[in-house]
């Protein structure tokens, strides 16, 4: 009995991708090299990421960097512009503004790297070769002054850099956590009694406006500059 002639393997044709795979397969591109870019910044700082490292954590070649952001600075951009999304789903203008700062912090402790990302640029890089970008946007802690929630002679600046100050510092200064507060940042205890004393510290600032009756009407801050 013959053996059957076996026919030669035929090489089947390959599919053009359709426009929309294409556009799912740039958009995760896009959204590995955004997560793999801010492991790197908040590991290394913004100066001390290699491009090349980016790429690898993403799985991607090097060159979808530039293609989809441009290089390196239009990735942290790009990152920034994220945090603002994310920023936009919690900071609610109708909640009271204890919970707003309990809800940044939360955020925070959660996902450490943006802060990190931050106090790396703060520290390493120098101030005069970092572009002017555009101040804080105040608008919402001169509403609340103007209401009545928050001081009006506190200028709204030091209201919102001592609000920063008070969220980043868990995770910017755990070695103080642990000789101030006797605990381990990382530890769901201390999480959980810091966010109760932050709460309580941020609506004693708000009670004091209502018991002052510094609410009403404009005022300036320390510094001379008009608040409204």
């Amino acid at each position: 009995m013959t053996e059957p002639t076996k026919r030669p393997a035929t090489k089947q044709a390959r599919r053009a991708p359709a426009p929309d795979e294409r556009t799912l397969d740039a958009e995760r591109s896009r959204r590995l090299l955004l997560d793999a870019a801010l492991e790197e910044f908040s590991a290394k700082g913004y100066a001390g990421a290699r491009v090349q490292d980016i790429a690898d954590r993403a799985g991607v070649n090097k060159q979808l960097i530039n293609y989809y952001f441009g290089g390196k600075q239009g990735l942290y951009c790009d990152l920034h512009r994220r945090w603002l999304e994310r920023e936009a789903e919690f900071n609610d203008p109708d909640v009271p503004f204890d919970e707003i700062v309990v809800r940044y912090l939360e955020h925070a402790l959660a996902d450490p790297r943006g802060t990190r990302l931050n106090a790396w640029r703060g520290l390493t890089e120098d101030l005069d070769d970092i572009p002017p970008g555009p101040r804080e946007d105040l608008s919402d802690i001169e509403r609340r002054q103007a209401a009545g929630e928050l001081p009006a002679d506190l200028d709204p600046a030091a209201i919102m850099f001592a609000v920063m100050a008070l969220v980043s510092a868990p995770v910017t200064k755990p070695l103080a956590v642990r000789h101030v507060f006797g605990m381990d940042p990382r530890s769901p205890e201390f999480q959980e009694h810091y966010t109760e004393q932050l709460r309580g510290i941020v609506r004693r600032l708000t009670t004091s406006s209502s018991t002052t009756g510094t609410g009403s009407g404009p005022a300036r801050s320390g510094s001379g500059r008009p608040t409204r």
